[in-house]
């Protein structure tokens, strides 16, 4: 049986990166009309249209999504015969593409990179911010090769738990909810309006939950699009939301327009996890990965509730 050539599979994957033939052949070192060869070859061997072609657009046929996808897994499976051979000797060298949902990033990531770097140098670590959505999709084809997200996640993928975040309420400074700082609840949440993040967002799903359980309303009017936004929505007197406790601690300002208190005991929270594909050739670097991330987590979490 014939079968397309790894240069042919690298074109496709690259045209349907960059949406363009003359960019996914900046991107190979190749001439377009060698790429387009290469391309035109891969079609004529597999039957199938994976492009449309016209002057302003290239998009991937519905046919062709599948061929890529497979390409891309084809692809790293030939690149992990060579890493397997390195990692035997050392493990977590070279690149490793990492996703990271947007209310873990920037909150978690400068307490968990440097150990990370430091006790892998030769780890290349390639970030990408996605919802958590987007991010799962991205793992089944293969784009990106582990995701830092809040677990559960559905799919075909093996987590590891590295940390419990809890949530903590956010008010406006002064607000009556707060003068029960001590003994606040869940109960305590009924008939306040409480401010959540836009469709999308894995923690506006549990926040929600624990809003229904305690009574709250949800507002209808807004949501935000980030935490930061959300923090200011409280700030400016529209309601009160749920932060996780990084985000509370590095968006809310002490003597600010907004205040922090615990919530319940124990406390709601969410479980943030390392997830990959249980297909992966790399399960025991990932292990590895996810240990040391909850290493330093433990840490982190010790200095935030000090």
């Amino acid at each position: 049986m014939d079968r397309p050539s790894v240069r042919q599979l690298e074109c496709l994957v690259a045209v349907a990166d960059h949406g363009s033939f003359r960019k996914a052949a900046a991107a190979l070192g190749i001439s377009q009309p060698a790429l387009s060869a290469q391309v035109q070859a891969a079609e004529d061997l597999l039957a199938v249209q994976v492009f449309e072609r016209d002057r302003r657009a290239v998009l991937v046929t519905p046919a062709g999504e599948d061929v890529v996808g497979r390409a891309r897994l084809a692809l790293e499976a030939i690149d992990g015969v060579a890493d397997a051979a390195r990692r035997r000797a050392e493990p977590l060298v070279g690149a490793l593409r990492l996703g990271v949902i947007p209310t873990i990033a920037p909150y978690w990531l400068p307490a968990l990179l440097p150990p990370v770097r430091k006790r892998f140098p030769r780890l290349e670590l390639i970030l990408r911010e996605e919802q958590t959505a987007r991010l799962l999709a991205q793992l089944t084809t293969g784009q990106i090769d582990a995701a830092l997200l809040a677990l559960p996640v559905p799919g075909d993928v093996t987590c590891a738990q590295i940390a419990r975040e809890e949530f903590v309420l956010a008010a406006p400074r002064g607000a009556a909810i707060l003068k029960k700082r001590n003994r606040l609840s869940e109960r305590d949440l009924e008939d306040q309006t409480v401010l959540l993040l836009e469709d999308g967002h894995c923690l506006r799903d549990q926040a929600l939950a624990v809003c229904e359980r305690g009574g709250g309303i949800e507002s209808m009017e807004v949501r935000a699009t980030s935490l930061p936004t959300l923090v200011q929505m409280v700030a400016g007197g529209m309601g009160i939301t749920l932060l996780p406790e990084a985000a509370a601690d590095a968006l809310v300002q002490p003597r600010g327009p907004v205040e922090t208190a615990a919530l319940g005991k124990p406390p709601p929270g969410r479980t943030i996890g390392l997830a990959w594909r249980t297909s992966s050739a790399r399960l025991r670097e990932f292990r590895l990965l996810a240990e040391t991330m909850a290493e330093e987590a433990e840490r982190f979490l010790a200095k935030l509730r000090a």
